[in-house]
């Protein structure tokens, strides 16, 4: 685990140093110490200081509390398909910010977040709550594929009565994005993760416990209704503050746990817990690394990148299954 930790913080680094230095202007490895000290072009030193590194921040933050997220829901529920996407959590959230952009409530930036989780609490419940089964994956997606194209014609119906410049600012949110987002967008994140992410690792035992079954977990002393709503309304906590800020950035929380489980060759969440935060932060610097540059000057909004990911990931675990079950019949 120590040496899989080691490889993904060096490639975190990497991934940050490229993005300070990529884009327009380039820059060189030997141009961020004279900047950092103050010195330099005028032009460079902003760019690096007000523009490329919070949005460096936030992408690795952001990553880290999806993918967080993601290992609470599939091992809270034990379901291999359990996501903020597929349990309605992110429409949910972006329904509330939809409903701030086009009608210009007048809400504090700090706001946002809590605003976000109500929202997606509300849309997650409606789907745990029309559960018959809470292992059963296919009704999962289902039921939360149900839910999310309700929420996404509530949102389509309020674009109606936007102007243009909201509609092209909404259509952009909705997409999830870290463009443009400056160190406002992460003293607001910043608070959500430095209390939600020691409070996910520290959910490791609890998950362990679950995954054996509610009745053996409860039999070693957990209390599973009270331990599982808490898990779900952390994650939601984790997603809604992600994307109260980037939008619904889409996937990195279903495809990290499972690469880190793949990669470690054990679903202990001791180990899964942090190594999928990383992978989180890895996949979505990444992806929006791509997102800067592969078409610059134009710019595509990094959801789409990490939907292209984790989409057909999404389908080969929802072949495999069906494949499990037919075997079992």
């Amino acid at each position: 685990m120590l040496i899989l930790a080691g490889g993904l913080v060096g490639l975190l680094a990497v991934l940050a140093l490229l993005g300070l230095l990529l884009g327009t202007p380039q820059l060189q490895p030997g141009d961020l110490p004279t900047i950092f000290s103050g010195g330099g072009a005028r032009l460079a030193r902003i760019v690096v200081t007000q523009l490329r590194l919070p949005r460096v921040l936030l992408g690795g933050l952001a990553g880290m509390m999806l993918a967080l997220a993601g290992v609470l829901l599939q091992d809270a529920l034990r379901n291999a398909l359990a996501g903020p996407e597929l349990l309605g959590v992110s429409a949910g959230a972006s329904l509330v910010m939809a409903i701030i952009t086009i009608f210009h409530v007048p809400v504090l930036l700090a706001w946002y977040p809590w605003l976000s989780l109500v929202g997606g609490i509300f849309s997650g419940t409606v789907v745990l709550v029309s559960m018959r089964r809470l292992n059963d994956p296919t009704r999962l997606v289902l039921m939360g594929v149900a839910v999310g194209s309700l929420l996404s014609a509530a949102i389509i119906s309020i674009v109606v009565f936007g102007s243009q410049t909201d509609v092209g600012l909404l259509y952009l949110f909705l997409l999830g994005s870290l463009a443009n987002r400056t160190w406002d967008y992460v003293q607001i994140v910043l608070p959500w993760a430095v209390v939600c992410i020691p409070l996910a690792l520290l959910l490791a035992r609890p998950l362990n416990l679950l995954q054996l079954g509610d009745d053996l977990a409860e039999g070693l002393g957990l209390r599973v209704v009270r331990i599982r709503l808490l898990i779900v309304i952390l994650s939601a906590a984790l997603v809604a503050a992600v994307v109260a800020v980037c939008g619904p950035i889409g996937y990195v929380a279903l495809a990290a746990p499972h690469l880190a489980r793949r990669l470690l060759g054990t679903p202990d969440a001791r180990q899964v817990l942090p190594i999928s935060a990383l992978i989180g932060a890895v996949l979505l610097l990444g992806a929006d690394l791509v997102a800067k540059n592969l078409l610059d000057p134009i710019e595509l909004p990094v959801g789409i990148w990490t939907t292209l990911i984790g989409g057909p990931l999404l389908l080969l675990m929802l072949r495999r299954r069906l494949g499990t079950d037919q075997v079992r019949q």
